[in-house]
C-alpha cells in the first residue's frame, strides 16, 4: 500500500500546513479513503509509519469518526443523519424505506455494489432535516417520494 504519486505530493504539501505530523492525521486519512474507498488495516499501518504514530492510534481515530469507511462501500454511499433534528423529522422512516427499497440493512451493500447504507452523526444540516449524503452530495428536506426519485436517477 502506497499513495499514488499525486496523493504523495498532496501528502507532502499537507505536512507543511500542520505544526506536527500527528496533526495531519485527518487529511491523510481522507487521502487514503479517496484513493482506496475505505481504510484497511494495511492502510492504517501505512499512515502510522508516515506520521510516526502507532497503528492503534490511527485505528482509534478511524473508528471515532463515522465518516471513515472500514470496508469497501458501494458506488453510491448513502449516509443518513440520525441526530436529533433529522430524527425528529423522519430520518428513521427514511432508513426503513431505504432498507426495504434496497433490500439491505445498515452497514451493508447491495449485491450489485451500487448502494451502501449507513447512519451517521450530524451532517450539519439541521435546518433542512431530514438530510442524507450520497457520496459527497447533500440531499435535504427529504421524504420517501423524494428519495425514490433520487435513487431512480442513480440506478
Amino acid at each position: 500500500m502506497e499513495f499514488t504519486a499525486d496523493n504523495k505530493k498532496k501528502f507532502d504539501t499537507l505536512l507543511t500546513r500542520y505544526p506536527t505530523k500527528k496533526a495531519a492525521i485527518l487529511p491523510t486519512l481522507w487521502l487514503v479513503q479517496g484513493q482506496y474507498g475505505f481504510i484497511s488495516d494495511e492502510a492504517m499501518e501505512y499512515v502510522g509509519k508516515l506520521l510516526d504514530l502507532s497503528p492503534v492510534h490511527v485505528l482509534s481515530v478511524v473508528t471515532f469518526y463515522t465518516m471513515f469507511n472500514r470496508k469497501p462501500v458501494g458506488k453510491h454511499h448513502i449516509q443518513v443523519c440520525r441526530t436529533l433534528s433529522c430524527a425528529m423529522m423522519g430520518a428513521d422512516s427514511l432508513v426503513d424505506h431505504l432498507k426495504t427499497k434496497l433490500k439491505i440493512n445498515e452497514g451493508e451493500t447491495t449485491r450489485d455494489g451500487k448502494f451502501s447504507l449507513c447512519t451517521v452523526e450530524c451532517l450539519a444540516s439541521c435546518g433542512t432535516a431530514p438530510a442524507i449524503m450520497i457520496n459527497e452530495a447533500y440531499h435535504e428536506n427529504l421524504t420517501p417520494a423524494k428519495l425514490d426519485k433520487i435513487l431512480a436517477e442513480l440506478a
